[in-house]
């Protein structure tokens, strides 16, 4: 097994994007066409919340299966190596992520959770986002 350099390490998680996903992508492409308008990364709101529809009170998280451990994903599996270091970093994205919920939904804010894996069938996309958007 090759053994990458932490400055090598450093270089491709700094690569990570958290705006502008691919799958983040796609849900506003969707939600743009239709018709609804938003605002990206609202900084007022707990946990800088995807995409905010200010007038429907409604809110899209899209996360990551593996950073935000999705439970029924098999990319939400915690790695193999050095457990000690992805089990807490992992679990404390859940516990932000529960909070930031938690807190957006006592603000009044109804919050659709969408997981990079579900993002990948488009028309499976599409009837989510138009339910959860079309309903008041």
């Amino acid at each position: 097994m090759d053994t990458i350099s932490p400055e090598r390490r450093s270089r491709n998680m700094a690569r990570i994007r958290s705006k502008d996903t691919s799958p983040e992508m796609m849900v506003r492409k969707i939600a743009h066409g239709l018709g609804f308008r938003y605002r990206l990364h609202a900084s007022n709101l707990p946990g800088r919340p995807d995409l905010v529809f200010s007038r429907l009170k409604k809110i899209i998280e899209v996360q990551g299966c593996f950073w935000h451990q999705h439970p029924s994903c098999r990319d939400g599996r915690i790695p193999g190596s050095r457990a000690e270091y992805w089990v807490p970093k992992l679990k404390r994205n859940q516990v932000r992520d529960a909070a930031n919920k938690a807190l957006l939904e006592k603000m009044g804010w109804n919050v659709l959770v969408v997981w990079e894996c579900e993002s990948k069938d488009r028309s499976s996309l599409f009837r989510t986002l138009k339910g959860f958007l079309g309903r008041s």
